[in-house]
Order: structure tokens, then C-alpha cells, then sequence
């Protein structure tokens, strides 16, 4: 997986999670097993940096408040676990990740959203002001300073130089060319030329011995191998004839046949199969043929027999669906009492609203197709007008460029006059340092002052605090002296009750412990006798609710079959006529098609002229790209090829292993 994935699947992890429900280890091997991650370093990665996340989650939110409240107002909310990653890894991560690591996973996100990010985060200003001050609320200064702000500021030249980088790339700054270096002319040493050695004589080739012919063996199968196969069709042969063996002395109580409730199942197993195979039949599934005829006159004997399952329905279906057709009943009595009265047949109205419905089913689609094409055509004039925003662009760049370049004379023309008053400001403080010895000497004097007075009133307030401390000590004793005194009078515990006098309080409904038992005693029967009462209407209900539904049951399985009727009839009357494709063409669509066009034409037009046009730089660049791709090709091969040898030898370690025991046992037998 590449940076771009990785972080993702962090982001994801830490969007997902709930730290009041769930568990850190339990949420995060959840998502590696639905994210698909079984790589070893992938997984310590993303479960490092999410528990990372959860346990410095306070620095996180600090650098995050502070970037939402100052500069990323206009940012995304949804956006804050990714920059919390980013903190996170550039905090704690960056000495074991490197820089050109942390840089992938910046390149992998927008860029301007990048650089406005990090633009914030390493600005020294603020990590050595407000935000060490907000880490410090949570953690040990010590910590902080180690752990979190000097590695950092360890960091700060390269991690400013690719925040240079970005803002240079976001300008669209284009680096100057070097200049290329004239290459030094080689010139030959004044040296004497050496005499021309003597030709060798050549030895003699020495002559190769004829070389041995390969045994024959090589290429003869072993005969261990021939011993197991023969040994092993033994076996099998001996395991025939034991099978055979018992199924002839079997009991006679064992019936090795199939009941015939048994191959019922097994054949509509294979019939059910076989259906799955066929791959010609129409995509609609016919209704069940126990549909088509009443519920009644269908026994269970005739249902086995022609393998029909029926649906159960429950009592709310069957009510729903009789007090759909009860309703349908009606609605038909009452039209065809109208028409009996003398109302009129509604066939020249449904034809007029059929003429109605065309028309304006026309005029949808041509409202439609207009909605089409002028989309079409807005997308083209979008298209055209951001051509025409990048050239006004690059205008403006130059137009820039030439205004950076005077306000880089004036900047450095003002820092010249900064360095003259630097210099005379220098001067001056050398003159007061001076005077500031004799200042000093008096603050002192004045402090001392100042602390043999307050050493003075810190005395007088001490001995007064004490004073108060030993009366409010007095008062204390005496109280808990009283409360001694109260607890040690004895206390009359002893209690008569009379069952069947009242409390004596007054009430109009005061009774006796005794009456009291009575009267619940005859709430207890009135009670049971109530429940008795229900008990009988609950019955008498379910009787006539179990009537209602097998009448109901009657009518559905009427209406059903006049339905089954009247759709068949429906069909052939369908198959006769197919509705035709409607197809609307106006003078307004005609040139709305014929203006995007022309549209199209000088969007390509603009396209083809501003095309780039490839260079030397452009096209080595491509060649190293596609060499350092074969060079991981390659590599990856190897790594396959290294594996599946090991593969192989292990394989081959197994079956010699194997071997060698199967020998042991046939020798041993």
C-alpha cells in the first residue's frame, strides 16, 4: 500500500471510532479485517498511529482548536482527524519515519490545503508561545520540552525548506537552469613512446577428456515409487473385497434402501439444481399453481403430490388483504348501481385523459431533453471559461513577478536604514547602562523596606488567626460535651400494638391493621372473579375472530382466481400491440444541439493550441520512470522465484519425510 493509502485507512480508523462504546484494540482489528490489511508492517503502522492518536489525543486538540480558530475557518471539520495524523507522525514519528517519508504523505493530499496547514504548525512563533503553553496545561514542562518542542525545532530547516518548496510549486515558481560547465580539454603527457613488445608464443590447448555418459537411472522412474503404487492397489483391492464382504453378511433388520420419503427429497434437491442451471428461462418466476385455485378444495395428499408449498399468512395479512377486496366490492356495487340509475359511461373522459397523458409525456421529454442539452452546453461554456481564467493567470503572474521585484529593491533599501538606526540605538543603550548601576541600588534599598514591613504585618495576622483558632476550639467542646450528655439519658424502646385499633390520627379514612387485612382479602376475589370474566370474553373473541378468518380466507381465494383470470387476458391483449419508443424533436432542441456544437469545436480548437509540447527534460524524466519500474519488476520477480523455491524444498523435505515412514511400515509389516 502506498502513503496515500495508509493515511487514508488511519483517517478512516480514527473517524470510525468511539471512545465511549468502544475499545481501542477491538475497534482497530475490526477495521483491518474489513479494510482487507493482512501485511505485518501495514498493520504495526496504522495500529501505532492510531493508538498514538488516542493517547496524545490533547496536543492533537490543541494544535487543532488553535488552527480552526485563527486561519482555517474556511476549513473543513471533516478534515481534522487527517491533520491530526499529520501532527501526530511530525511529533513523535518524524526521527523514525525521515523527511522524505513525512513529505509522501503531505504530496498525497491537496496541496494548498498542505501547505495552509503546515504553514501554521511549524511556525516557530507559535509552538515556542501559546502552544507550549497549552501542552504544558496537560503534561510536565520537562516533557513537553523534551518530547514535543525540540525535536521539532531539530527539524525546522528541512521541514521550512519543503514548506518553501510547496509555496514555490503552488506560485508555479519555475527554478532557474544552470549553466552548463565547459568540459576540460584532455592533453596528452610529453612521455617517450615505449619499444613494441615481442609476439608470445602460444601454449599449447590442452585437450578436454572425453566426458562421462549420464547413468541410466536419471531418467527411469524410481522403483520405491513402482513398490507404492503396487502396494497401494493391493490395498484398495483388499478394502473392495471387505466392503463387499459385509454388505453380503449384513443384518437383515439394516434396510440399506432409501425410503421413499427420502428420494422425494432427494429428487426435488436435483430438480432444484438443474433449475439453477437454466440460464434461457424468462427473468420473471411464475406464480405458484396452488395460487390459482381456492385454498379448500386442496388437500394435503393432492399437495405431496404435486410438490406445491403453500404460503403462510398470518392473521393481519389475511384481514389486509380481505379488507382490500371487501372494499373493492363496494367501490364496483356502487358504480354499477350509478350506471343503473342512468350515470354516465366515463370511456370518452379515460380516452380524453389518455390523449392528455401523451401530450404531456411529449412535453416532459422535451423538457427534458432541453434540461439535457443546455446542461451540455453550460458544461462546455465552463470548460471555455476556465481556459480563458488561466491565461489571464499567467498574465497576472508576470504582472506579479515584476511587482515582487521592485518591493524586494524597497525591502532592501528600508532594512539598510534599519541597520543605520540599529547602529545608533546601540550606542545609545552603552551610554545608559551607566546610569543604570546607581538605579539599581536604590530598588534595592526599597525592597528591603518593603520586606521588613510585610514581615511586620504577617506577625500581627499570624497571632490574630491563632487567637480565633482557640475559641472556635472552645465552642466545639462544649457542644460535643451537650451531645454526650443528651446521649446518655435512657431511651424507652419497649412498644405495645393492638391489632384492631386505629393510629389515632384523625383521617376520615383511618381503619385498623385488622380491617385493613379484610378488605384486601375481598380485593383479592373481586379480582380473581374479574379475571375469570376476561378469561371468558378473550375466548368468545378468538372464536369469532378464527370465523372472520376463514371467511375472509374464501373471498381472498375467489378474488384470486378472477385476478388470475383477468391478467391472463391482459397478457395476450399486451403481446399483441408493442408500445414504440416516443421521440420529441423541436425547433428549440435543434438549436440548442446545433449551439453545443459549436461550443465543442472551439473547446477542442482552445485544447489543440494550448497543448504542451514535449522536450528533452520531460522525456528523460519518463525513461527513468519507466526504468525504475522494470529495476521493481525485476526485484519483485526474484522475491516470487526465491519463494516459490522454498516453497519447493520444503514440499520436497515433506515427501521424503513421507516416504521414508511409508518404507518403515511396509518393511515393519
Amino acid at each position: 500500500m502506498n502513503h496515500k493509502g495508509l493515511l487514508e485507512v488511519c483517517v478512516a480508523v480514527l473517524d470510525t471510532y468511539d471512545k465511549d462504546t468502544q475499545s481501542v484494540e477491538e475497534h482497530v482489528n475490526r477495521c483491518l479485517k474489513e479494510c482487507g490489511i493482512y501485511d505485518e508492517d501495514e498493520q504495526t503502522f496504522i495500529v501505532e498511529v492510531f493508538s498514538g492518536c488516542v493517547r496524545y489525543e490533547e496536543v492533537m486538540n490543541v494544535v487543532m482548536n488553535g488552527y480552526y480558530a485563527k486561519d482555517g475557518k474556511s476549513v473543513l471539520r471533516s478534515e481534522q482527524n487527517l491533520y491530526g495524523v499529520l501532527v501526530y507522525l511530525a511529533l513523535f514519528r518524524l526521527d523514525e519515519l525521515g523527511l522524505p517519508n513525512y513529505r509522501q504523505f503531505v504530496k498525497s493530499q491537496d496541496l494548498n490545503k498542505m501547505y495552509k496547514f503546515l504553514k501554521f504548525f511549524f511556525n516557530e512563533r507559535n509552538i515556542t508561545t501559546w502552544i507550549k503553553d497549552a501542552w504544558e496545561k496537560y503534561y510536565e514542562h520537562a516533557f513537553v520540552q523534551t518530547k514535543l518542542v525540540s525535536p521539532l525545532q531539530s527539524w525546522m530547516i528541512e521541514l521550512k525548506e519543503m514548506l518553501s518548496q510547496m509555496k514555490e510549486k503552488i506560485d508555479n515558481v519555475n527554478k532557474p537552469r544552470r549553466k552548463a560547465l565547459t568540459s576540460t580539454e584532455i592533453k596528452p603527457f610529453n612521455i617517450t613512446q615505449p619499444r613494441p613488445k615481442s609476439v608470445p608464443v602460444p601454449e599449447p590447448i590442452p585437450k578436454l577428456e572425453k566426458h562421462k555418459p549420464p547413468p541410466d537411472t536419471l531418467y527411469k522412474q524410481p522403483s520405491e515409487l513402482n513398490k507404492l503404487d503396487r502396494i497401494r492397489q493391493d490395498n484398495r483391492r483388499k478394502a473392495e473385497e471387505r466392503l463387499m464382504d459385509a454388505s453380503r453378511r449384513q443384518f437383515a433388520c439394516a434396510n440399506a434402501e432409501k425410503s421413499e420419503k427420502t428420494r422425494e427429497k432427494i429428487r426435488q434437491i436435483i430438480s432444484e439444481e438443474e433449475n439453477k442451471l437454466d440460464f434461457n428461462r424468462p427473468k420473471t418466476n411464475k406464480a405458484p399453481s396452488f395460487l390459482m385455485t381456492p385454498h379448500s378444495s386442496r388437500s394435503t395428499s393432492s399437495r405431496k403430490q404435486s410438490q406445491e408449498v403453500p404460503v403462510k399468512m398470518t392473521a393481519a395479512a389475511i384481514l389486509r388483504e380481505g379488507y382490500l377486496y371487501q372494499r373493492r366490492e363496494n367501490e364496483e356495487i356502487k358504480r354499477l348501481e350509478n350506471l343503473e340509475a342512468g350515470a354516465k359511461d366515463k370511456s370518452e373522459f379515460e380516452k380524453w385523459q389518455n390523449e392528455m397523458k401523451r401530450k404531456d409525456m411529449e412535453q416532459d421529454l422535451a423538457d427534458i431533453e432541453r434540461r439535457r442539452l443546455e446542461g451540455k452546453l453550460s458544461h462546455e461554456e465552463a470548460i471555455l471559461a476556465r481556459q480563458n481564467i488561466i491565461q489571464e493567470n499567467k498574465l497576472r503572474v508576470a504582472e506579479i513577478k515584476e511587482e515582487t521585484q521592485k518591493m524586494m529593491e524597497q525591502y532592501l533599501e528600508e532594512k539598510f536604514k534599519e541597520e543605520q538606526q540599529m547602529k545608533q540605538l546601540v550606542e545609545d543603550t552603552m551610554k545608559g547602562h551607566k546610569n543604570a548601576k546607581e538605579a539599581q541600588k536604590k530598588l534595592q534599598e526599597y525592597k528591603q523596606k518593603l520586606v521588613q514591613e510585610v514581615a511586620e504585618e504577617s506577625q500581627e495576622l499570624m497571632r490574630r488567626a491563632i487567637e480565633e483558632a482557640e475559641i472556635e476550639m472552645r465552642r466545639r467542646m462544649e457542644l460535643i460535651h451537650q451531645i454526650r450528655a443528651m446521649e446518655a439519658v435512657p431511651v424507652i424502646r419497649q412498644k405495645f400494638v393492638d391489632l384492631t385499633a386505629t393510629s389515632g390520627h384523625g383521617l376520615l379514612s383511618e381503619m385498623s391493621i385488622a380491617e385493613l387485612k379484610e378488605r384486601l382479602k375481598l380485593l383479592k376475589n373481586a379480582e380473581v372473579e374479574a379475571e375469570e370474566n376476561k378469561r371468558d370474553e378473550i375466548l368468545a373473541t378468538k372464536e369469532a375472530k378464527d370465523q372472520l378468518l376463514l371467511d375472509t380466507l374464501e373471498k381472498i381465494s375467489k378474488h384470486r382466481m378472477e385476478q388470475t383470470k383477468a391478467a391472463a387476458v391482459k397478457l395476450e391483449n399486451r403481446k399483441k400491440g408493442e408500445p414504440r419508443k416516443m421521440e420529441v424533436q423541436t425547433e428549440e432542441l435543434s438549436a440548442l444541439q446545433k449551439r453545443l456544437q459549436e461550443k465543442r469545436q472551439q473547446r477542442l480548437q482552445t485544447q489543440e493550441s494550448s497543448r504542451l509540447v514535449s522536450n528533452s527534460k520531460s522525456a528523460q524524466r519518463t525513461k527513468n520512470l519507466i526504468n525504475q519500474k522494470k529495476h521493481l519488476e525485476e526485484s519483485r520477480w526474484k522475491e516470487l522465484e526465491a519463494t516459490r523455491e522454498k516453497t519447493a524444498q520444503l514440499l520436497q523435505q515433506n515427501y521424503s519425510k513421507s516416504a521414508s515412514r511409508l518404507n518403515t511400515m511396509v518393511s515393519a509389516s
